[in-house]
Formats: structure tokens, sequence, C-alpha cells
């Protein structure tokens, strides 16, 4: 297997400009000078993200999937964001076992 220097090239600029990104947004999140209702939109960011992401795969694919879906929005009610994610990958991994 051989590598492209270019899209190699991409590749690191991509993953530099992000991570770039990432960090521009936590040093200038904390200056923010929020009302409680913005500071509550804000917060609802990460998981409005996280279902932006699962919802067509949960909805498009197997029955597996969509059950594992079910399962991390169960999980949301009580878990952290991390707590919700870990228990939807092991659900969607037992599924496809089964199935």
């Amino acid at each position: 297997m051989s590598v492209d220097p270019i899209n190699l090239l991409a590749f690191l600029g991509m993953a530099v400009v992000t991570y770039a990104t990432r960090l521009a947004g936590l040093a200038l999140a904390g200056r923010l000078d929020l009302s409680p209702r913005a500071q509550a939109a804000f917060d609802a960011i990460p998981p409005a993200v996280l279902v932006s992401v699962i919802a067509p795969s949960a909805l498009a694919t197997g029955w597996a999937e969509t059950a594992a879906a079910a399962i991390a929005a169960l999980a949301a009610t009580r878990l952290p964001l991390l707590g919700v994610v870990a228990v939807g990958v092991v659900a969607v991994v037992c599924f496809r076992t089964l199935g």
C-alpha cells in the first residue's frame, strides 16, 4: 500500500484546521457572557449534533441500529453524553452480533 503525498498533505491539513477550530471554540466560549436562555441553547449544541449524526443511520439501516438508537435515547435521559455514546455503541454491537 502506498500513500500519495498530496492526499496525505490534504488529510493532515484538514486535521489541523479541524483541531484549530475546536481549540478556538473552547477558547472563545469561556469569554462569552451569555444569558441563562442563551446558555441553555449553547449547552444543547452537543446533543443536537449527536442526534443529527445518529438519526439518519438509525432510520435508514436495519433493526439493530434502530433498536440501539432507541436504547441510547433512553440512556440520554439519565447519562451524560459520553455515557450515551458508549451505551449506543455497545447496544449496536450486541444487536449486530445477534442478527
